[in-house]
C-alpha cells in the first residue's frame, strides 16, 4: 500500500517492515467518522495480509489518542449525506470491526503509543495493540452511557480480556476516568513513561521485534490473541503446526543451531 497523502484521516507508511499508522483527526480528538472507519478497515486488512509488514506502530496526532466513534458526525449526516439512523451506525461499526478483527487475529505484533486521552471505542482501537506504551498524563474512560449507547469497536471483548470483567464493568457502568498509573495497575496498558518519551519508547519496542525473529514474534502474538476463542484441542493443533512450520524456516534453523552450539560449549 503506498504512503498516505497529506491530510489523510489516518497517515500510513511502510519502511523496513514497520507499518506506521497515525490517527490524524486531531480537531475531532481522532474520533472515527465514516471515511476514517473505511480507511481503518482497509489498513487493517493490508497489514494482516502483506508479507512485507513485520510489525505495526499505532499512534496519533494532537492531544487525544482516540475518542472512538465521531458522535458529532453521527448526529449530522450519514455516509450518503442523509440523516444518520441506527442502520448507518451498525454499518459503520461493522466496517471498523473488520479492521479490528484483521489486526487482532493477524500474525503481526502491534505496539501503540498513547500520548493522550482515550475514550469510548478508542479503548477498543487501542486494545488492538499487543503492547501499549502510555504517557503518564494519559487518561482512559468509557463514556458510552453518557450518550445512551453501548460498547462497540471490540470493547465488550477486548476490555475484559485485558483487565478482567469486574474492572471492565466498573469502567462501563459508571462515569469514571482512570489515570495512567491506574491503567498500568489494572493491566490496561503495558508500561507508562513520560509523555515526551512515548514515541521513542514505542518505536524501540517495534524495532526490537524487527531486529529479532519477527515471524516468530508474530505467530506468538497470533496464538495468544486468538486462543481464548477456540477449544483447547484446536489451540494445541495450531501450536504444533505453527512451531513445525517455523522450525523449517532459515531464521529458526540458524537460531536453533546457534543455541545448541552455545549449550554444548557450556556443558563441555
Amino acid at each position: 500500500m503506498p504512503a498516505s497523502p497529506a491530510g489523510s484521516p489516518i497517515l500510513f507508511s511502510l519502511e523496513h517492515g514497520l507499518a506506521h499508522l497515525t490517527f490524524n483527526r486531531p480537531a475531532s480528538l481522532n474520533a472515527m467518522d465514516f471515511a476514517m472507519g473505511a480507511l481503518w478497515r482497509d489498513l487493517g486488512e493490508w497489514v494482516a495480509s502483506d508479507p512485507a509488514v513485520k510489525a505495526v506502530l499505532l499512534d496519533a496526532t494532537g492531544p487525544a489518542f482516540c475518542a472512538g466513534g465521531d458522535v458529532i458526525a453521527m448526529g449530522s449526516a450519514g455516509a450518503d449525506g442523509g440523516a444518520v439512523d441506527g442502520a448507518d451506525v451498525t454499518a459503520m461499526a461493522g466496517v471498523i470491526h473488520a479492521g479490528i478483527r484483521a489486526i487482532v487475529e493477524s500474525a503481526v505484533p502491534v505496539v501503540a503509543a498513547v500520548q493522550g486521552a482515550v475514550a469510548g471505542g478508542g479503548l477498543g482501537l487501542m486494545l488492538t495493540a499487543d503492547w501499549i506504551v502510555a504517557a503518564d498524563t494519559a487518561t482512559f474512560a468509557s463514556k458510552y452511557a453518557n450518550i445512551g449507547l453501548s460498547p462497540d469497536l471490540g470493547v465488550s471483548t477486548l476490555l475484559p480480556e485485558a483487565i478482567g470483567q469486574r474492572r471492565a464493568l466498573q469502567l462501563v457502568l459508571q462515569d469514571v476516568t482512570i489515570d495512567a498509573a491506574t491503567a498500568l495497575d489494572w493491566g490496561l496498558v503495558t508500561e507508562v513513561v513520560p509523555r515526551a518519551d512515548v514515541a521513542a519508547r514505542a518505536r524501540a519496542v517495534a524495532d526490537g521485534w524487527l531486529s529479532g525473529a519477527a515471524e516468530a514474534y508474530g505467530e506468538a502474538k497470533r496464538l495468544l490473541r486468538t486462543g481464548a476463542h477456540r477449544t483447547f484441542g484446536e489451540n494445541l493443533a495450531d501450536e504444533a503446526a505453527t512451531i513445525g512450520a517455523l522450525f523449517d524456516t532459515d531464521e529458526a534453523r540458524t537460531r536453533v543451531a546457534g543455541f545448541a552450539a552455545t549449550s554444548r560449549s557450556r556443558r563441555g
